[in-house]
């Protein structure tokens, strides 16, 4: 569980650097990594959920 916890937290710092470097830069492939990134965290977000509703479960 802590592991799901960390690995969100570096998501949404790279998210947020992505974001930051475009606003700096103004190059989109920044942007880009910022949409990927964000994708890959939504669905360890869904995991994350996914296994503490299997926690209450079992």
């Amino acid at each position: 569980m802590p592991i799901f916890r960390a690995l969100l937290v570096i998501f949404a710092s790279a998210v947020a650097i992505c974001v930051a470097l475009f606003f700096l830069s103004n190059d989109r492939k920044y942007l880009t990594w910022a949409g990927r990134l964000l994708k890959v965290a939504a669905v360890a977000a869904l995991l994350f959920f996914i296994v503490l509703a299997l926690e209450r479960v079992v």
